[in-house]
């Protein structure tokens, strides 16, 4: 796993008409550059990287490192390739918020209406998973509220999705992606992108093996049990809170509000960690709870360990850290459609052109 620092404040995502059509025209020309050259699956792998899908967001304007860059680039994106992602072959579903819960219904639409191959199964359970893990098996206080799913043809996927921190104000993102996936239990990111943050419960950890194998362990007890546990625990931290060192975004879970869950866990038995996370109603407050109970009954504990890991072009819509030039805007715009629109006709002299200024720009950086 890459891991590194990239703060991203809360900023107001309002941007100007002129300004959003110019970026999800750059942005565009951009994604569809990449797989003209290189292919749908490089297209992927580069949106699972944080530091290049910053810099994509930072080239187009988007908010300069603020959490808008994440959620609007990716809107534009999916705007903006809408007429184009038959010829793309890439396909993105998704969105902010409510949007967000409408992916699964979106890939099965995008399947039929393309006659793509069946995938529909496995793309929905990539979706589900990669936000039950971010937003239940990870607990980092930050609430996800973007989810974004790319796929292509053959069955291969990324994810960018995003959580806020109500507290302090910043948003942390998480990269997956299908190439690199072994597990989505064990170490699954990408990247995960965002500000160091202290007692992080971290299920999918490689630390926390001994603590999945518990919680798998304790959801084929008989529920009343792990009740009676939870209710000892709480009183125990109660007295002496330093039984347990919790922070205060993890209190021990009230045992009467997830009966119901492990009622259905305990009916269900299920196998492994990875069929107990997916299973209907298994929340933030199931994964705490059945860590607890593994740490104080049993003496296994869940790792803590934070999973946590810039560039312009042409300014920033809120003026940082300068304004847009529209003009070289615009330049950018034309080079960059004129450039596709000649390689589809078989002229490669300004595709190629771009990819020897790369070149001469990579050897003066070094």
């Amino acid at each position: 796993m890459r891991t590194g620092m990239a703060n991203l404040p809360l900023h107001g995502h309002h941007c100007p008409r002129w300004l959003f059509e110019r970026m999800t025209r750059l942005s565009t020309a951009i994604v569809e550059a990449i797989v003209e050259e290189f292919g749908q699956r490089a297209l992927l792998v580069r949106m699972s990287d944080p530091f290049w899908f910053q810099a994509l967001g930072c080239v187009v304007g988007f908010d300069w490192h603020s959490s808008g860059l994440t959620t609007v680039l990716c809107g534009a994106l999916k705007q903006g390739l809408v007429p184009r992602q038959r010829d793309l072959g890439v396909y993105f579903a998704g969105g902010k918020a409510m949007t967000s819960r409408k992916t699964p219904g979106e890939i099965e639409a995008y399947t039929e209406k393309y006659g793509l191959p069946n995938h529909v199964d496995q793309l929905q359970y990539a979706s589900r998973m990669s936000a039950k893990v971010d937003s239940a098996a990870v607990q980092d206080g930050y609430q996800i509220y973007h989810h974004f799913f790319m796929f292509s043809g053959d069955g291969n996927w990324a994810v960018v999705q995003q959580g806020m921190n109500p507290g302090d104000g910043w948003a942390r993102r998480y990269h997956w992606l299908s190439d690199s996936l072994e597990s989505y239990i064990e170490e699954p990111h990408a990247a995960v992108c965002g500000r160091q943050g202290a007692q992080v419960l971290n299920m999918v950890s490689k630390e926390s093996v001994a603590a999945r194998d518990v919680s798998v362990f304790v959801a084929g007890e008989r529920p009343e049990k792990t009740v009676a546990e939870l209710k000892r625990i709480a009183e125990l931290v109660e007295q002496k809170p330093a039984l347990l060192n919790l922070p205060a975004s993890h209190p021990v879970p009230q045992a009467g509000r997830i009966e119901k869950t492990l009622r259905r866990l305990y009916d269900l038995t299920p196998r492994d960690y990875e069929q107990l996370l997916a299973t209907e109603g298994v929340g933030p407050a199931t994964v705490r709870a059945f860590a607890l109970v593994g740490e104080v009954v049993y003496g296994v504990k869940a790792s803590y360990r934070d999973p946590v890991r810039y560039s312009f072009a042409h300014g920033g819509k809120d003026g940082h850290p300068y304004p847009v030039d529209r003009k070289n805007y615009d330049r950018s715009i034309v080079m960059l459609e004129t450039a596709l629109r000649r390689a589809r006709t078989g002229d490669r002299d300004k595709m190629e052109a771009l990819r020897r200024l790369a070149r001469l720009e990579k050897g003066v950086a070094q």
